[in-house]
């Protein structure tokens, strides 16, 4: 028997009448997937709405036409309600099951169907028993985490063993990071997986054992208050532990602070401010970081984020700078300069009566033009003064300015100069400098766990150098960093043109290092060199400059609308931007796809999160050094390297996430799109698979039919989503033009990509070298003619012959499968069946480009308009362009890349109604 899946329903199998009790989102996807198991639900018993609004438990089941049941309590004074004990008896369960549960269930209601009750615990039963067992399992330090699916007793969490799993802690884990990655999808597939164990009547009970068992009591917020003597590990365990709810806390200046965000620090602590804490064994430290803390034993850990008593929450790294705390203090050479300032303001702002601390220098009639006096007349008092235009608007009250200006004045707000731990190569004629650590917030950095990966070259198998394999903690700081930079940061309030000023110098810059960018491209994807400097770099560039073009020109409307007379009424647009989204690139163009998406992302004033491909990082990340020589602001641009399943998953589920943009194969879409709804309902775009058809009728012009089918399958050694997955050739043509494309096969020379002569590099990696010689082995198999090729290259790397298939059968796997590489799939089609190609052509879940090619203008328009794809190519193959939109339809995905269509994919649209 395989393994269970609680993905794909087994009707088959025993099924259960059921009893849901409990609540939340874990609730309601227990429930769905129960149901979809082919389970009976005959009642759900869960919590009252709050505030008119139901349990997601409850909305699903009620849709569902499943009897829901929302009693406040289950008993009065310990003993058990009758009415709503008879209630529950009246549905019929043959077993209850319990995935979160905040009431009390009496044990009558615990005992009484056939099979008893299960419920789901957040802990490694017997460890952790009570309510708080995610927090305790942090607070505690546990190098392992997981869930106990156990028999239910009497509330003491002490029924015998069902089932168990377990999962790693990270070092910077919270608790929303362990329940977002192992907790919830995997606690739903266990409660499923339980609940048929026990249909088929194979569900184990093991009893508990005592031996290590410990009960905590829930955490409050009256109870989670910080004990700073103690060594760091501890303090980082403890505010991890509480981090979201209900929060750490420490005194700082007489108020209670609560800290989010905590990690732990190596042997090096930045510079900055001293703060004391009370019951801190020496001052903490406020970096440019966040706010750094010592244990007891000298060593150190860093918080992110500080929350104040009336809720706002700020940067820690901003504590001195933040309107409602502790202020820099000025020496007496700086208030007197602070005094020259004043004057300064009033001779601006001569309308004031008196420049006071709260006075606000555009509220009070400044202009565009007076920002520039004020910069030019202070930067003159205060020689090599380095102050900017953008520093009056980011402090727009005299006292708020004073604190930027002294902070320039000391040099504390000046930008390290950016640190890289290059990897270099001689290669190509010139020595190639490769970033290779995560890039986050403005800087490159290790991943928090330590763990790197090699990223080989495809020409010859060798390790090109080490890569940061990022965790989720760094995804979880990278998306901090671009929702920073995003609210507060001044990206966000950067006037557009100015924002299409950096991109325009990110293009330039990039056309600097094109050929550097062109050989880390060909060595880490295989690409031919040649063609990455025209096409994975030059569009790239292209692409740049276009959407820097378009900052300073998205644009909403005025709307007539009816009038409410006697008033009038004035309806406008606006075009806002969306927040932190996430990029996710494949490995085919690395870099041209990341400036597909990113380009048109930033142009509409977002802040992202990329994650490149794993075999493929290194562009990326040379990418990431350039936008810092450009000026881009920290944390606007932020690269994580790793695995699919853990960073991709995570960029997914994170809920400060408004936008995820993902190029790459259709399941790995269907996840994300599914991960993207589960989480918050992310606005999401997908370029995916495809199995483009190429149509060849008897009229068209040979030669160039030739020249652009061989492009149309071989460009880019197939490695192209675009690719021709399969031509049709009409009958009486066909054996010519197979003829002399065999012809053409024969004289492509496959080698080295850094040889400028090279027709066909190394495909991107082993594993998908071996797919292809499977995919040309089925084909074989199922009778289709292999002309040519069909075999890896005898040579080191991971060469794959340029193959050519005949006679494919509209049946056949190759016929309907997408292959990513060099393999040209044909079939014939009568002579004249316009339709018959059309119908056999459409037959596909794809549907991202096709071609025609013929020199009948009436022939190619009709088949246009025919082709149910995104992308019509007539008399032509693979010509794309920065300003024509590109995606697919159906199974390929949905949303465009390129042209103006991209932008709306990374905006949103506000109406704005006034009456006057």
């Amino acid at each position: 028997a395989g393994k269970f899946s609680p993905t794909m329903p087994n009707y088959y199998q025993n099924k259960l009448r059921l009893a849901l009790i409990g609540q939340s989102l874990f609730g309601q996807e227990v429930y769905t997937n129960l149901r979809k198991q082919g389970h009976r639900v005959v009642g759900v018993f869960t919590v009252p709405d709050r505030d008119g609004k139901a349990d997601p438990l409850a909305v699903v089941a009620e849709k569902d036409g499943t009897p829901v049941f929302k009693f406040p309590r289950w008993r009065v004074k310990g003993k058990p309600i009758t009415e709503v004990v008879e209630a529950y008896k009246a549905v019929g369960a043959e077993l209850n099951v319990m995935p979160f549960c905040s009431q009390f269930i009496p044990m009558n209601v615990i005992d009484h169907p056939a099979h008893g009750s299960i419920i789901y615990h957040p802990s490694i039963l017997p460890l952790h028993r009570g309510a708080s067992a995610i927090n305790w399992t942090l607070i505690n330090g546990d190098k392992k985490a997981g869930f106990s699916i156990f028999w239910a007793d009497d509330g003491l969490d002490t029924g015998p063993i069902l089932l168990q799993r377990e999962c790693p802690v990270e070092p910077n884990d919270t608790v929303d990071s362990l329940y977002n990655r192992f907790l919830f999808p995997e606690g739903i597939k266990a409660m499923v997986e339980s609940v048929q164990l026990i249909a088929d009547g194979k569900a184990p009970r093991v009893p508990q054992t005592e031996e290590g068992a410990s009960y905590e009591g829930i955490q409050k917020k009256s109870n989670s208050k910080v004990n700073l003597a103690q060594p760091a590990e501890a303090i980082h365990n403890w505010i991890r532990g509480h981090d979201k709810v209900p929060g750490a806390w420490a005194v700082i200046d007489g108020r209670t602070v609560t800290l989010y965000g905590s990690s732990m620090l190596g042997e090096s602590v930045p510079a900055g401010q001293p703060l004391e804490i009370e019951g801190a064994s020496q001052p903490g430290v406020v970096t440019k970081n966040g706010l750094v803390l010592y244990g007891s034993d000298s060593k150190a850990l860093m918080v992110k984020n500080l929350q104040f008593e009336d809720g706002k929450m700020i940067p820690a790294a901003k504590y001195f700078y933040s309107g409602d705390t502790a202020r820099v203090e000025l020496t007496d050479d700086e208030r007197k300069i602070a005094e020259e300032i004043r004057g300064i303001w009033k001779g601006i702002l001569s309308n004031v009566a008196a420049i006071e601390e709260t006075t606000d220098f555009f509220k009070s009639g400044a202009a565009s033009m007076d920002v520039v006096r004020l910069v030019e007349e202070i930067k003159q008092r205060c020689v090599g003064l380095q102050l900017q235009n953008e520093d009056v608007y980011m402090a727009t009250t005299f006292q708020d300015f004073i604190q930027t200006f002294v902070r320039r004045l000391r040099g504390e707000d000046q930008e390290e100069e950016m640190v890289i731990d290059y990897a270099t190569k001689d290669v190509n004629n010139m020595t190639v400098k490769m970033p290779w650590q995560c890039f986050i917030n403005g800087k490159f950095e290790d991943a928090e766990n330590g763990k790197t990966a090699n990223t080989i070259n495809p020409a010859d198998g060798s390790v090109i150098c080490k890569v940061a394999y990022a965790s989720v903690g760094d995804v979880d700081r990278a998306v901090a960093a671009a929702k920073e930079a995003f609210e507060v940061g001044p990206w966000g309030r950067m006037n557009p043109r100015d924002r299409g000023t950096l991109l325009y110098k990110l293009a330039d810059l990039m056309e600097e290092h094109q050929e550097e960018l062109a050989t880390i491209e060909s060595i880490d994807s295989g690409a031919v060199y040649t063609l990455a400097l025209k096409t994975h770099v030059g569009m790239s560039i292209q692409t740049f400059r276009y959407f820097a073009g378009w900052c300073d020109k998205i644009q909403g409307k005025t709307i007539p609308i009816n009038q409410a007379r006697p008033n009038r009424n004035l309806t406008f647009t606006k075009k806002e931007p969306l927040g932190v989204c996430a990029i996710i690139i494949p490995w085919n163009y690395p870099l041209m796809m990341l400036a597909w998406k990113s380009a048109a992302c930033l142009a509409a004033g977002n802040t992202l999160v990329l994650k490149p491909a794993q075999v493929t990082p290194l562009s990326a990340l040379k990418f990431a050094e350039l936008t810092v020589k450009a000026g881009i602001p920290k944390g606007v641009i932020n690269i994580v390297p790793g695995s699919g399943g853990m960073v991709g998953q995570r960029l997914s589920d994170h809920p400060d996430i408004r936008k995820l943009g993902f190029t790459g194969s259709t399941p790995i879409g269907k996840q994300i799109m599914k991960s993207c709804a589960l989480s918050n309902l992310k606005k999401v775009s997908l370029e995916l698979g495809g199995k483009s058809p190429l149509i060849i009728f008897s009229d068209c012009d040979m030669d160039k039919a030739v020249r652009m089918g061989m492009s149309s399958v071989f460009f880019n050694k197939g490695e192209n989503c675009i690719a021709a997955g399969r031509l049709f050739v009409e009958e009486s043509i066909h054996d010519e033009y197979i003829r002399r494309v065999l012809e053409e096969i024969k004289k492509m020379k496959v080698g080295d990509p850094l040889d400028r002569s090279t027709d066909h590099g190394p495909q991107n990696h082993k594993a998908h070298m071996d797919k292809l010689v499977e995919y040309c082995e089925v084909g074989v198999k199922e009778g289709a003619t292999l002309v040519y090729g069909g075999k890896q290259v005898d040579r080191p790397g991971f060469f794959m012959e340029p193959t050519l298939f005949t006679d494919v059968e509209d049946h056949m796997f190759i016929a309907k499968e997408e292959s990513f590489g060099p393999i040209m799939v044909v079939s014939k089609f009568k002579d004249g069946d316009i339709d018959g190609v059309l119908n056999r052509a459409n037959d596909t879940e794809f549907g991202l480009a096709s071609g025609v090619f013929t020199r009948d203008i009436n022939k190619a328009m009709y088949v246009s308009e025919k082709l149910d794809a995104g992308t019509v190519f007539v008399n032509t193959y693979n010509k794309t362009d920065v300003a024509s939109p590109f995606g697919g339809f159906k199974q390929s995905g949905f949303g465009k890349d390129l042209g103006e269509d991209a932008l709306n994919e990374y905006l949103r649209t506000k109406a704005v109604t006034v009456e006057y």
